[in-house]
């Protein structure tokens, strides 16, 4: 069980940009390193209407783009909700990037009541994500929203 609280001021203190790109490159590799049962870290970015395209990650290659109707991604650029998913397998539209992974968490960024983008992690154990994963995720993202300036750099409507 990961140390919330513990991770949170790391994350405060690794986090010594304003960057987007830099503070979600560093944040990917933070959590790689800092949680364990992972197999794939990442940010999708909301860059064009109603599609997720790939960002800054860490693990193998990645689906690009995603539709906000396919998948546990598109479900939270959809609902603007977490989506804690015990067995991916079982969610309707699952796309599978990587045949290994069991289960996810995806949290939605949002920036100035719009949705900037999703943090994805997936594990290769199934029902690896907790309430609390769940919320101390929530939470280091609230930290990576806080340090960065995130701009889009086209206009999005969602």
């Amino acid at each position: 069980m990961s140390d919330y609280a513990l991770l949170a001021r790391q994350l405060e203190t690794l986090l010594d940009t304003r960057d987007w790109l830099t503070n979600a490159a560093q944040t990917c590799a933070f959590l790689t390193h800092e949680i364990g049962d992972l197999n794939w870290v990442g940010f999708y970015l909301q860059r064009q209407p109603r599609t997720l395209v790939l960002g800054p990650f860490q693990g193998l290659p990645a689906c690009n783009p995603i539709p906000f109707d396919k998948g546990v991604c598109g479900a939270a650029a959809t609902t603007r909700r977490t989506q804690r998913v015990a067995d991916v397998h079982a969610f309707p539209g699952h796309i599978a990037c990587d045949a290994a992974s069991r289960s996810e968490l995806v949290v939605p960024i949002m920036h100035d009541g719009e949705l900037w983008g999703v943090l994805d992690l997936d594990s290769p154990r199934p029902e690896r994500f907790s309430e609390d994963d769940q919320r101390g995720i929530e939470r280091l993202m609230e930290i990576f929203s806080a340090a960065s300036d995130l701009t889009k750099p086209c206009n999005v409507t969602g």
